[in-house]
């Protein structure tokens, strides 16, 4: 997608892979609890995604993690460093001692380089449903020595989300929303990670086609007139329902009509980690606040 901010691109990695890779396999790729079962439990893990950070911490391999990148800012403990995910760099990573680097990317040739020091690299891309993100959990728990409490950290999500689902109040045509991911008017569709969580809380998309992340016009918001709009620029981009309500001809959109228009954490909103949860919470509480149209008499 040409032009789309770092986090549509992180968000729109469709594959689900998993590679691991370091000294010890003759192929240069085993299995995620190799790394445990062969190499024996990591005591340096280097993080370069926020949501593999997210999830390293949530299994309670935190104590184990000794940096990890830039963009990582959750938990508020962790130690953040200048290690860029986008463009690593080998040699500064080697310079922390690690014995597994976990990322979402083989960018610019990363686990080669870290395979030659004898570092072993957990590959973890953007998750595409719930259950790759379940999944993705279990090979960090298997990855660090904590298989325990990733599998209880899953049923807990698995049940936290059941009963946030069920407190969504059913109607007959689902609440249309327009998801805006910055300024320029992406957003996203029923197909993506993100979409099927909207989906789950009886919300359908008002974008479609394209790469899942497509570029709408301001004509095109306003034809479709979403009940229902969410703000993921608002740290990045300043936008705010007042400023959406500005915008010529949307305040004739229902959802601004009606003071529908909500500003989401955008990193809770990009995230694929354990924090899906409270993202779920958040926005099931905002669809349960509109009313349920009543059938005509």
């Amino acid at each position: 997608m040409p032009h789309a901010p770092r986090r549509i691109l992180a968000a729109g990695i469709a594959a689900f892979a998993l590679l691991v890779a370091g000294c010890g396999s003759s192929d240069d790729t085993a299995p995620a609890d190799d790394t445990t079962t062969e190499a024996g439990t990591p005591q340096a893990i280097v993080s370069l995604s926020p949501t593999t950070t997210e999830m390293l911490y949530a299994v309670g391999a935190g104590d184990q993690v000794v940096a990890v990148d830039d963009q990582s800012d959750f938990p508020a403990d962790v130690p953040v460093t200048d290690l860029s995910g986008y463009t690593p760099n080998v040699e500064a990573i080697l310079g922390y001692e690690p014995d597994l680097v976990v990322t979402n990317a083989d960018t610019g040739d990363l686990v080669a380089g870290l395979a030659q020091a004898g570092v072993q690299t957990l590959i973890l891309p953007a998750a595409t449903t719930l259950d790759d993100t379940y999944g993705q959990i279990e090979q960090v728990g298997a990855a660090t020595g904590h298989i325990a409490e990733a599998a209880e950290l899953v049923a807990s999500m698995q049940t936290e989300i059941e009963q946030i689902v069920a407190t969504v109040p059913q109607r007959d045509v689902p609440l249309r929303y327009y998801h805006e991911l910055d300024n320029t008017f992406y957003s996203v569709t029923d197909d993506t990670y993100i979409g099927q969580i909207y989906s789950m809380l009886g919300l359908t998309s008002i974008a479609t086609g394209g790469d899942g992340y497509p570029q709408l016009s301001a004509e095109y918001i306003v034809e479709q007139n979403p009940d229902v709009i969410f703000l993921a620029d608002g740290q990045c981009c300043g936008v705010t329902p007042e400023v959406v309500a500005q915008r010529a001809g949307w305040n004739e959109i229902t959802a601004v009509r009606d003071g529908h228009v909500y500003v989401v954490d955008e990193d809770l909103a990009s995230r694929w980690g354990p924090r899906v949860v409270d993202f779920m919470r958040e926005v099931a509480a905002i669809v349960t606040a509109i009313p349920v149209a009543q059938p005509a008499p």
